[in-house]
């Protein structure tokens, strides 16, 4: 284990704790507009906070690897979210962290693990996906989005690609967001498709061990009956009849 993926252990439940508070704190000004100043205030602070935090894990990970271009090369997306003020509303894609949680209770099958992973990314997306459109679409001239419903709903058909075409970004960083939404749902249903081919595929698999295991067995019984036969006809072929040995004694 190398030294970033030391830090990466130890961060892990620290960054899922701040995950969880980011997306509250973020959540109640789009779910509730008409909270107190203060309550806007607090919740503002949270996220200032826990994205400089998200932002000295990303420099502590960069500090620590080897590889300082490959590692900025391999996590472009979490710089740019980082560091582009269009893409705020994209900050929330950093609460995927929060499925690392899935891996140590999933089952131990790689095909367990995907079919969580597919399932808690689909359930999260939906949900960050709708807050974030409706934090960036809502009082925007010509938008067709104004509450949290109406932006879970939008997340739900893009995700899977339907359009209804009823609501629909207007902003470009709303269209950002429905570009990563789409591309993840796409993504999403290959994944899904491509288990559910594996396990028919094991299952079909599966039933035709049984049934040549089946066979197998049928023709090892029909064997050993035949060597069984076999040995009975040998023994009676070999043991005079009764007649011909009462015979041979009145010759005598």
């Amino acid at each position: 284990m190398d030294r970033v993926q030391m830090w990466e252990k130890k961060a892990e439940w620290p960054l899922i704790g701040l995950a969880v508070v980011f997306l509250v704190a973020y959540a109640v000004p789009i779910v509730w507009p008409d909270v107190s100043p203060q309550t806007a205030v607090l919740c503002e602070v949270l996220i200032t906070t826990t994205w400089v935090l998200f932002g000295v894990d990303y420099v502590g990970r960069l500090l620590l690897s080897a590889d300082r271009r490959g590692f900025v090369r391999h996590n472009l997306f979490d710089l740019a979210i980082l560091v582009l003020p269009m893409l705020r509303p994209l900050r929330l894609l950093r609460l995927l962290t929060l499925l690392r949680v899935l891996d140590r209770t999933t089952a131990d099958g790689l095909r367990g693990r995907v079919v969580t992973y597919a399932v808690g990314a689909t359930s999260l997306l939906i949900l960050v996906g709708g807050l974030a459109i409706t934090d960036t679409e809502r009082g925007v001239d010509g938008s067709t989005i104004e509450h949290v419903g109406d932006g879970i709903w939008w997340a739900v058909v893009t995700m899977t690609t339907v359009g209804y075409g009823d609501e629909y970004p207007v902003t470009a960083t709303g269209r950002c967001v429905a570009v990563v939404l789409m591309a993840m749902g796409i993504t999403l249903l290959g994944v899904v498709t491509a288990t559910l081919a594996s396990w028919l595929t094991d299952q079909v698999a599966e039933m035709g061990e049984e049934d040549g295991a089946a066979t197998r067995a049928e023709v090892r019984e029909l064997r050993d009956e035949i060597r069984s036969l076999r040995a009975e006809l040998t023994a009676a072929g070999a043991a005079p009849p009764a007649g011909e040995g009462g015979a041979a004694e009145g010759q005598r």
